[in-house]
């Protein structure tokens, strides 16, 4: 093993590989310093998505697997994975907690109200689960399945969410059960920004049927200028202007979402509210609320990775992000762990302007530049590791010169942090944790839209040696799961016995 030189991990949020095309708002963005190192330093691209990370086939990436993978140095079977498994075997429709409250519903003539996502990006939730939930209610006889749709936008194309409701429609008329009660956009219900009036809008709509008032649950995309994502908080009436479905006593809750991030806010809200009702709730998966809400299905064990080690061997490491994707440099590549080592020191970036990302697709980079540039100017400090956050957060608004742009604000980051770390003797790996801007539009039903979601493109992986360092350019194919064990190799440390990656320089 190589003496240790320190080093930046340094994630490129959303940084995917493509050939140039109309579609591609990186390779149409002026980015000659990250140009540079594809080219002159050691690099290969690596795949992020599907199998390689422990999706489904097929599955596109994203930022909670995959920075867990390149914390745990393995590929983790994700929920969606899990969640499906016991679809096709039969355990979740024979799943003591789901059968027993079905039982419960049925005997006292109480509803099952479920309430996720209603699409199939395969990032938060999939519509396609719901036929499964569906039949254990109608072959349970609960007399009432009210579903509580949050429409997309951001993970599929926008402008889809109409089609998605007509399969909800189709998967309720084919189990004989349920129908659609409110119909609320993700800004609002998923909001992961902490602002509880846009939650409270989806959780009124929910609890207590106050909301915009619609006959059919596509009248609700005629109340937005702002596309899926902003459709505001509509509640389905009868023609006496009643609300079908809100939340009563004695009724339960079960979220469809397979993620746990953006939909726990929410949840908790709701699980406040709702405590002073005797309504049972459950969630698909194992969610990381502030109350213990009962999952159907265990996530898998992604411990014992980068940061088990680096506290073994007392590697101070400084985690810096903006606040959309701290938990990701923290939480998530800790392998769901949310407690600071105490070698860890946990910087959130934060600003006073709105989070408009198309007219600020700077957001706050500068100011997370110059924090990772402080901390690799300290000698304690041997690993920095950063999220740059805008390739992706930018990327999903489906605007293609606004996400250009983004990338052009990262290049110039990345050059003046790797000036840094040149100064400060380190090395600099840069890697992507999934692809998103170099595809920006995708053809819906002979239509070209914009597209905002995540791609099943490979990543590049780069390293920017120090100059003490003599590194050569790796060979054979990689995946996310290398990061680690290549990090620890650059600190001079050994993977643990569980990461079966191996390391790329």
């Amino acid at each position: 093993m190589s003496a240790p030189v320190p080093g930046i991990l340094l994630v490129l949020d959303g940084w995917g590989h493509a050939e140039p095309s109309e579609a591609n708002a990186l390779a149409a963005a002026d980015t000659p310093y990250l140009d540079r190192l594809l080219t002159e330093c050691p690099a290969i691209l690596a795949s992020a998505s599907g199998t390689a990370v422990g999706l489904l086939p097929g599955t596109v990436g994203n930022s909670e697997i995959g920075h867990m993978v390149i914390g745990a140095g393995r590929p983790l079977l994700y929920d969606s994975v899990l969640v499906q498994e016991q679809i096709d075997s039969g355990q979740l429709r024979s799943n003591p907690q789901l059968t027993e409250v079905c039982s419960r519903l049925a005997a006292t003539g109480k509803a099952l109200h479920l309430i996720g996502l209603c699409s199939d990006g395969m990032i938060h939730a999939s519509v396609h689960h719901l036929p499964e939930l569906l039949r254990v209610a109608a072959e349970s006889k609960v007399a009432e399945v009210f579903i509580h749709a949050i429409t997309d936008g951001r993970d599929v194309s926008d402008h889809t969410a109409a089609a998605y409701l007509g399969l909800v429609g189709k998967y309720a008329s084919e189990a004989g059960v349920g129908r659609i009660a409110t119909v609320t956009g993700r800004g609002y219900a998923l909001d992961k920004s902490g602002n509880l009036q846009l939650t409270e809008q989806a959780a009124d709509a929910i609890t207590n049927g106050t909301g915009e008032a619609i006959s059919e649950p596509q009248d609700a995309l005629e109340l937005t200028t702002r596309g899926d994502e902003w459709v505001p908080a509509c509640v389905i009436t009868t023609g006496e202007d009643l609300p079908v479905g809100p939340v009563r006593d004695g009724d339960a809750v079960l979220f469809t979402n397979f993620r746990s991030d953006r939909i726990q806010q929410l949840a908790d809200l709701l699980h406040s509210r709702l405590a002073a009702r005797a309504v049972t709730l459950l969630s698909l998966a194992q969610y990381d609320t502030r109350a213990a809400i009962p999952a159907l299905v265990q996530r898998a064990d992604a411990g014992d990775g980068l940061a088990a080690q680096l506290a073994e061997h007392g590697i101070r490491s400084v985690r810096i992000a903006e606040a959309e994707k701290f938990e990701h440099v923290t939480y998530y590549l800790n392998g769901r762990d949310a407690t600071a080592q105490p070698t860890e020191e946990h910087l959130k970036v934060t600003g006073d302007e709105p989070a408009d990302y198309q007219t600020r697709p700077a957001m706050n980079l500068a100011k997370v530049t110059e924090a990772v540039r402080t901390a690799a100017a300290r000698p304690d400090v041997p690993l920095v590791i950063a999220n740059l956050a805008n390739i992706d957060v930018v990327g999903h608004t489906g605007h293609f010169e606004a996400t250009k742009q983004a990338a052009e604000h990262t290049d110039r980051a990345v050059k003046n942090i790797c000036d840094a770390a040149r100064a400060a003797g380190r090395w600099v790996l840069l890697v992507g944790d999934h692809g998103n801007a170099e595809k920006m539009r995708t053809d819906t039903d002979g239509q070209t839209r914009p597209y905002g979601g995540h791609t099943t493109n490979p990543v590049p992986a780069v390293l920017v040696p120090a100059e003490s360092q003599s590194v050569h350019r790796p060979t054979g194919t990689a995946t996310l799961a290398d990061i680690a064990p290549s990090v620890l190799s650059l600190l001079a440390l050994p993977p643990t016995k569980v990461m079966i990656g191996r390391p790329l320089w």
